[in-house]
């Protein structure tokens, strides 16, 4: 059970802080931290778990990640569903906890008419800057890919795993410095659907791509890593 707790946790903190840090400091007037400071926040979030947690779990936090590792030969199938459920339950958790702090202003409202808004995923009318539904899927397709390959790669066998929770976040950090104004960025199913449920309104039929998407990349990625970039053992 503690790996199901530590991916709670794990994903809980990804939501909070990643999510937060868009909520609550990224155009607070004169200093707020913008596009890079939500970026680098989403990529601390992974990497401080993964480092926290990780060795009790491996530091998943998305769903998209158990699912490329179970393709990638590196978990097993009877874990993704638990895996997924408590990822799931993490990140609405700390989307209430957001909600909550964020009504602590008298004249706070989530307009679910406006991109972005809660922090939530969307395309077309709800992309940041009005990418088509076209655009968002290949995006978030394409980037959960690679992000699985780095993670397959930064975990090999080979590599100096003792750095992969660096190599993980800034990953993660880049990817967000890309897709932000694309889709608000997702990769992530649950923090996808946490932040929907929450925004509500076009937010809710739009969800879909933001967990059809990224689960197919992290397939793509788990593949291409497996049959084309994993070290073999030869005997």
């Amino acid at each position: 059970m503690k790996n199901y707790f530590a991916e709670f946790f794990g994903t809980f903190w990804l939501v909070l802080g990643g999510c937060g840090s868009a909520l609550f400091a990224a155009a607070l007037p004169d200093v707020g931290i913008g596009f890079m400071g939500v970026s680098l926040a989403f990529g601390l979030t992974v990497l401080t778990m993964a480092y926290a947690v990780g060795p009790i779990s491996g530091g998943h936090f998305n769903p998209a990640v158990s699912i490329g590792m179970y393709i990638g030969g590196r978990f097993s199938s009877k874990e993704i569903l638990p895996y997924i459920i408590s990822q799931i339950l993490g990140a609405i958790a700390a989307a209430a906890v957001l909600y909550l702090i964020c009504s602590g202003r008298a004249d706070y409202v989530i307009d679910n008419t406006v991109a972005g808004t809660f922090a939530a995923n969307g395309y077309a009318h709800l992309s940041p800057n009005g990418f088509n539904v076209t655009s968002a899927f290949i995006t978030e397709l394409v980037l959960t890919a690679f992000f699985i390959i780095i993670i397959l790669g930064a975990t090999d066998k080979k590599a100096n795993t003792k750095f992969a929770g660096i190599a993980i976040g800034l990953a993660l950090t880049l990817i967000h410095l890309i897709s932000i104004p694309i889709t608000n960025t997702s990769v992530n199913p649950a923090r996808s659907i946490s932040q929907a449920l929450f925004a509500g309104g076009d937010y809710l039929p739009q969800l879909w791509l933001f967990v059809t998407a990224p689960t197919l990349g992290a397939i793509l990625g788990g593949f291409i890593y497996k049959t084309l970039l994993e070290s073999k053992n030869i005997s």
